[in-house]
């Protein structure tokens, strides 16, 4: 399946993603520079949204808003929903997600939210039904059994377990994967004791990310323009040779190993 903005066009490679100290200009700037798709977990980050609302004034079929919900009560979700559509001004949201479907949440609650996504979808205010998750097992059940139309998932070059099954799978049942965490929190830039040469750059991460097929595009987080045009240049830049890759993975290998707590490297 392809994603696409409400005018046909497809979604960029790179998405734009909400971050506390983002710089409103950022929502400007990485549209002109060619990205379409633009992704907040709340509404926490006011800039972020001020830019955004902005954009659509005037680029609403051009862009695409992904945005989502943790909550599982119905009539929470419908309050997140609402206030997504009302704080915006829009009446069609392109994507909302499932966020953050964990190993011991109730599973009913999950199909009866994604069953009131759905219904959103046939009356055309959702474009796109997707789910979030750090879970492979879950990632892989939902692919099985076609509950979603995206996944957003946790995938950069020290948490590569993905590659196994959940990205094949979704690949064949043409699921296109959002990737996050790609720089694995900024540690992938910081390089490692063990590794002598220059560390990755951000939009090596990002390539890394995009070298697999499964995965359609990455999301970034800058906090200010300088961190969006570094990142801005995996755009034009061509994949990722085989031999980079490897290269990217024995680094990856390294930070990985470093990880500081359970949730760094739990699942992944």
């Amino acid at each position: 399946m392809e994603i696409v903005t409400q005018q046909g066009h497809s979604a960029s490679i790179l998405g734009l993603a909400a971050s506390g100290g983002m710089d409103a200009n950022c929502i400007a700037a990485a549209f002109e520079a060619g990205i379409n798709y633009f992704f907040f977990y709340d509404f926490t980050n006011e800039k972020f949204l001020a830019g955004l609302r902005s954009l659509l004034a005037t680029k609403r079929e051009q862009v695409l808003v992904a945005t989502g919900s943790q909550e599982r009560d119905l009539n929470w979700l419908r309050r997140d929903f609402d206030s997504v559509r009302q704080q915006l001004n829009i009446d069609v949201v392109d994507a909302f997600f499932v966020e953050y479907i964990y190993p011991s949440e109730d599973m009913q609650q999950v199909e009866a939210v994604l069953e009131q996504l759905q219904l959103w979808q046939q009356k055309g205010l959702v474009r796109y039904v997707g789910v979030t998750t750090h879970n492979r097992p879950i990632a892989l059940e939902l692919i099985k059994r076609g509950k979603c139309e995206l996944l957003m998932h946790r995938y950069n070059m020290a948490h590569r377990k993905a590659e196994e099954n959940v990205l094949p799978s979704a690949q064949a049942a043409s699921i296109p994967v959002v990737a996050f965490t790609c720089t694995r929190w900024g540690t992938l830039l910081k390089g490692h004791p063990n590794w002598q040469e220059k560390p990755p750059t951000a939009a090596d991460c990002y390539r890394y990310v995009l070298s697999h097929g499964a995965v359609r595009l990455a999301l970034t987080a800058p906090q200010n323009l300088q961190q969006l045009q570094e990142n801005l240049a995996v755009l034009p830049a061509p994949p990722l040779s085989p031999a980079e890759i490897t290269r990217w993975q024995k680094y990856g290998d390294l930070i990985y190993g470093s990880g500081e707590d359970a949730f760094e490297t739990q699942w992944v």
